[in-house]
């Protein structure tokens, strides 16, 4: 089924990005199958170029260092201890209170030189982990300008801990790696 929010006009053409998110799923998946570029490439009628820079488009930089930050997290201690036995370079976690708390105690411009701060310093990592809403992931995506991969807790505005999956985090943290 095509809906409305799903069909884009270019010219003359109308594009349903539906389709072509279904249709470049099938290639990942068969290339993360072990079929080669230029298999997926016959398979699916397109140049085998367009699959290496599909694959390039879509890659999640591999860097030595990776920050993780969250909030409102429920399980904080169990996180910040897996994150430790994964030797994550540097971790932000709070909980609702915490968080709340943070913001509360600090005047204005306290405040925004201590996010500046915290900015400056997840720019520095090569893999920016960020557990929270939506919206705050792509807000941290678009702050910090560099690969953001998102662990996903609900709708904004959360407000109250959310439990994270520490086997979930811990399988994503070993694929960013």
């Amino acid at each position: 089924m095509v809906l409305v929010e799903d069909l884009i006009r270019i010219g003359e053409k109308l594009i349903s990005t539906e389709k072509l998110t279904r249709i470049i799923e099938q290639i990942l998946e068969h290339r993360s199958q072990g079929m080669s570029q230029q298999e997926a490439a016959d398979r699916f009628g397109v140049d085998r170029t367009f699959i290496s820079r599909l694959e390039g488009l879509g890659a999640v930089r591999k860097g030595s260092s990776l920050a993780v930050i969250g909030f409102p997290i429920g399980n904080k201690d169990e996180i910040l201890a897996l994150l430790t036995e994964l030797g994550v370079d540097f971790s932000l976690i709070m909980g609702n209170d915490e968080r709340w708390q943070f913001v509360q105690e600090k005047s204005g411009i306290e405040l925004f030189n201590e996010i500046m701060s915290m900015v400056a310093r997840a720019r520095t990592y090569d893999v920016v982990i960020f557990i929270g809403s939506k919206q705050r992931i792509k807000w941290s995506a678009a702050l910090l300008d560099k690969e953001v991969v998102g662990y996903e807790l609900g709708e904004t505005p959360i407000t109250e801990d959310k439990h994270v999956d520490p086997e979930r985090l811990r399988s994503l943290i070993q694929a960013v790696r």
